[in-house]
């Protein structure tokens, strides 16, 4: 057991030389896609939990799931390019178009200054499923060719990479579910460092097929909370029982201040800081007393140059399950202190559920919205505090309220910690 008691808060960074912001939104999701449309998702409130359709669920404890309804591979990418690839890449190509076009970047502009890096937990397993399911019925030769240059974590980032003509590093990780902020503060960190310009950064995930689903209920993190659908998630709620699977996409277009002020563009954020530790405790069960995730945000405070008191929003992960969400709240009073009793935290993984890697980049890109538009998003279904969660819930209905400083958690198996400082941009 490593030696927690003397720990550096030093979070490796030098002084800031370049200045990092947010300039672009993709999303697709199960509430709503494109910026816009995530947004007025979130707004409105509405759980996108229902019972399975991809496949029979009725042998497992879990049968429900957040889908995404209404995704056309081909309204984004050439139809005969979305049917070489996978639901995952298809997903990274069609978030990263639009943050492009968000950000009013086109790809020959960013072609020799741009980075990619996206997260996914389980990259392209729901296909390697559907291949594998035809090998055993009708053997080899019914296998597609594809399948092999599909189920690799990097084909995401690779995909989007030619699909762009975008030459930069080209980064996928397989940080399970802090995948997809561990992608965007990576990307925020290279950036600063004057590497590159711009970036692509999120997380993407499509893991909706029995065997990776039953997987996930084989280790009891699934909601069994199967009727009525959308109340099945509920983080931080006394009756909480697990996690939503759900599915989607979140990609930011990370910028260099100057380079986007030099254009003319209107960031929604500014990234200041970003920290990560691990556990070393379990492979799915969180450190119990939060003290390494608290570790976390520590560092990218730190890394923000900023004092816990000038926080002013916690994003948390907040998936719903016992553990996750009772730690999490320890590791925000332990890294908050007597401000914790001043912070408001919200989750909203009960309206689009938890898409594993990408749900902190969704989640990051909702972080950055709720600064820009001064409204706080409430934590769905949060029917009856836990008190062994000890946090500042934003009241139900969500709060008109500016807010000048927010903190992004995001947790994985394997007790991967990472925490994104952001702040509301002001020319």
């Amino acid at each position: 057991m490593p030696d927690r008691a003397a720990r550096s808060s030093f979070s490796g960074a030098s002084s800031p030389a370049k200045r990092v912001v947010i300039t672009g939104i993709g999303a697709i999701t199960p509430i709503g896609s494109g910026r816009d449309g995530l947004w007025q998702g979130v707004r409105a409130g509405h759980s996108a939990a229902k019972r399975i359709t991809r496949f029979d669920p009725s042998e497992f404890r879990s049968q429900v799931a957040a889908e995404i309804e209404d995704f056309e591979a081909a309204d984004w990418m050439d139809a005969r390019k979305a049917r070489r690839i996978d639901r995952f890449s298809q997903l990274a190509i069609a978030a990263s178009r639009q943050a492009l076009a968000d950000a009013a970047l086109s790809a020959q502009q960013i072609a020799g200054c741009s980075a990619i890096y996206l997260g996914s937990a389980l990259g392209g397993i729901a296909f390697a499923e559907e291949q594998h399911r035809r090998y055993i019925t009708n053997g080899f030769h019914a296998v597609e060719p594809r399948l092999a240059l599909s189920v690799f974590g990097g084909a995401g980032a690779t995909n989007v990479a030619m699909e762009f003509g975008l030459c930069g590093p080209t980064i996928g990780n397989a940080n399970s579910c802090a995948s997809g902020l561990i992608a965007i503060g990576e990307a925020f960190r290279l950036i600063r460092a004057g590497g590159f310009e711009v970036a692509l950064a999120g997380g993407v995930e499509a893991p909706l097929a029995p065997l990776a689903f039953g997987a996930f209920t084989r280790i009891g993190v699934l909601t069994t909370l199967n009727e009525p659908p959308e109340g099945a998630c509920r983080p931080f709620d006394r009756g909480r029982d697990g996690f939503l699977m759900g599915e989607g996409a979140g990609v930011l277009m990370l910028e260099e201040l100057h380079h986007a002020l030099r254009r003319g563009a209107r960031p929604y954020a500014e990234v200041l800081g970003y920290g990560t530790t691990n556990d070393a405790y379990h492979m799915t069960a969180p450190l119990p007393d939060g003290c390494e995730a608290a570790h976390a945000i520590t560092l990218a405070l730190d890394d923000a140059r900023l004092a816990p008191c000038e926080v002013d929003y916690v994003n948390a992960h907040a998936t719903g399950t016992r553990l996750g969400d009772a730690a999490e709240s320890r590791a925000i009073r332990l890294a908050f202190g007597e401000h914790a009793d001043r912070l408001p935290v919200s989750a909203t993984k009960a309206l689009h559920g938890h898409a594993l890697g990408a749900s902190p980049a969704i989640e990051t890109a909702i972080t950055a919205l709720a600064l820009d538009r001064g409204w706080l998003p409430p934590t769905a279904n949060l029917d009856e505090p836990d008190p062994d969660c000890r946090v500042v819930h934003v009241n139900p209905m969500g709060e008109e309220r500016r807010i000048d400083i927010a903190v992004k958690n995001a947790f994985g198996f394997g007790g991967i910690n990472a925490s994104l400082v952001l702040s509301r941009w002001q020319e």
